[in-house]
């Protein structure tokens, strides 16, 4: 079981339950500018709309915002650059065999500090289709119903 101390989330994929089916997880992390980690600390950064994808035997990162850290200096600042992620080459292997299959993605799902460090928690998803998503808002709607009335 992994420890949650000193484990605060900078910015989570909120849709990400609710469009996709998770079939699996893992832990990486991410090569980032200093100017990147600073925002960070100030909770700066989107990725709603970012995946991941496998070129050369690496995982990155794509459309990730991290917002311009306001005493940066420079002013050629891309907020949605490409990312490389951290992880080792028989992770990489494993989950590349698992997103390959026809409709499977790869998602961060939440970007975090762990023990001072920046992670990324990355999932391989399935697209729902629109009636699985509507049996999902059902039963969120049921359980409020009980959780109301059990009150």
């Amino acid at each position: 079981m992994k420890s949650k101390i000193n484990e605060s989330i900078i910015c989570k994929n909120k849709k990400a339950s609710f469009e996709y089916f998770i079939l699996d997880k893992i832990e990486a992390g991410i090569v980032l500018q200093g100017w990147e980690l600073k925002s960070l600390l100030y909770h700066k950064s989107s990725i709603d709309e970012s995946y991941a994808t496998i070129i050369n035997k690496e995982i990155w990162l794509i459309n990730c915002n991290i917002e311009k850290y306001k005493n940066t200096n420079d002013l050629n600042v891309n907020t949605k650059r490409k990312r490389k992620l951290l992880l080792n080459h028989d992770e990489i292997i494993k989950f590349a065999k698992k997103a390959e299959q026809q409709g499977h993605t790869i998602i961060p799902l939440k970007l975090y500090f762990n023990q001072g460090k920046v992670k990324v928690e990355l999932a391989v998803c399935k697209g729902k289709k629109n009636h699985d998503k509507r049996q999902a808002n059902k039963l969120k709607e049921h359980k409020k119903e009980i959780k109301k009335y059990s009150i």
